[in-house]
């Protein structure tokens, strides 16, 4: 049976990338189809199609895109048939339709849009211009909702999401986390082979706090400095992107040692997490899945307390929930994880295999 995978876009990194990757695995027949792909090549044997949007200069700005979306998504064109679509959705691509109606729709929702839904979760939904026409797009975007034949959610926190937003029940199968793959290096700083990066790694402090995300206010990294501060442990940040200036200057100003490790590498990723003493996460997220990965190396972690990412760790073996994100309760969450015992990093992360994905995706829509 030809398949159809669809994704809002698709990207060079990022989490949605990653669950698409896996589905793309999981049915190695399927076509692939998109606003626009900034990633050619990571799809070896599938033919990827995109949207009108791409040949535009709209192609890639998102926000300018926006209003136009989910007409897009209603006239899709391939040139090919396909008896099943599974649709990886986190603004619009729910809304898919095909020139043949009748073609069974599945989709696993990261998240209704937070633009429209929680625009408290993503300043983007606090420009004058999204606030207007949210009432329009939530009316339009729970009718598209009722569609599918099926709904999966990535979390249950995002299956609550669904039920408010959509008034949809999901099933929950959780993102694939690469665990096999962290659990089997053993000693990630050996595989550094990089001279810079070698040299980051080796001046890294003996004990630090660590902070991982795209640099984006909603992730919070702010909040990993200042609890960082009140323990008087140092703080590395890693990844990239626009908030940098900003974090840049909160650190000039900070009481303890700041570092950025701007687009590490998987091995200088991963040795960051491996020597840390704790992993701090304080964005309220979908699910988290670089969280598991820190679990994975051995590295306890400490979030807030809201959000899907409470699903990846069980509080008390291998993280701490603090009571908020204030930087005092953070960082009181922090000594605490970091007197937590040894934990089994494989008994923590199992749940969380590419291979239980695959599994439950296919059943999903199998099934269905």
């Amino acid at each position: 049976m030809a398949g159809l995978l669809i994704q809002e876009w698709i990207e060079q990194s990022g989490g949605a990338e990653r669950v698409l990757d896996a589905m793309a695995h999981t049915f190695p027949n399927a076509d692939l189809l998109c606003l626009w792909n900034d990633a050619p090549g990571r799809f070896p044997g599938h033919a990827v199609h995109e949207s009108w949007l791409a040949r535009t200069p709209l192609r890639g700005r998102k926000a300018l895109a926006l209003p136009l979306m989910p007409a897009t998504w209603r006239t899709l064109r391939t040139g090919r048939a396909y008896d099943w679509m599974l649709i990886s959705s986190y603004v619009f691509a729910h809304h898919a339709r095909l020139p043949r109606r009748d073609v069974p729709k599945f989709i696993y929702a990261h998240t209704p849009a937070r633009y429209i839904w929680a625009p408290e979760l993503d300043e983007r939904g606090d420009h004058p211009a999204v606030r207007a026409a949210a009432p329009l797009f939530r009316r339009l975007d729970r009718a598209r909702a009722k569609e599918p034949v099926a709904i999966a959610a990535n979390s249950r926190f995002v299956r609550d999401r669904v039920r408010h937003a959509w008034d949809r029940d999901a099933t929950v199968i959780h993102p694939p986390v690469a665990v096999d793959r962290l659990l089997a290096q053993g000693d990630w700083s050996a595989a550094v082979t990089d001279d810079a990066e070698q040299r980051v790694r080796d001046a890294l402090p003996d004990t630090f706090v660590l902070g991982v995300s795209r640099f984006t206010p909603y992730k919070r990294l702010d909040l990993v400095i200042q609890a960082g501060e009140r323990t008087g442990l140092p703080v590395v940040i890693a990844g990239s992107g626009p908030d940098e200036s900003r974090l840049r200057a909160l650190a000039a100003g900070a009481a303890v040692p700041v570092t950025f490790v701007i687009f590490p590498s998987d091995a200088l990723l991963y040795t960051l997490m491996q020597r840390a003493a704790v992993f701090v996460f304080p964005a309220i997220e979908d699910f988290g899945i670089v969280p598991v990965e820190a679990q994975a190396v051995g590295t306890p972690v400490v979030t807030g307390p809201l959000g899907g990412q409470l699903e990846t760790f069980t509080a008390g073996v291998s993280g701490v929930v603090a009571s908020s994100t204030d930087p005092g309760d953070l960082a009181s969450a922090i000594t605490a994880a970091i007197a937590l015992p040894a934990f089994d990093a494989a008994a923590a992360t199992a749940g969380f295999s590419e291979a239980i994905f695959a599994e439950k995706i296919r059943a999903f829509v199998g099934d269905a």
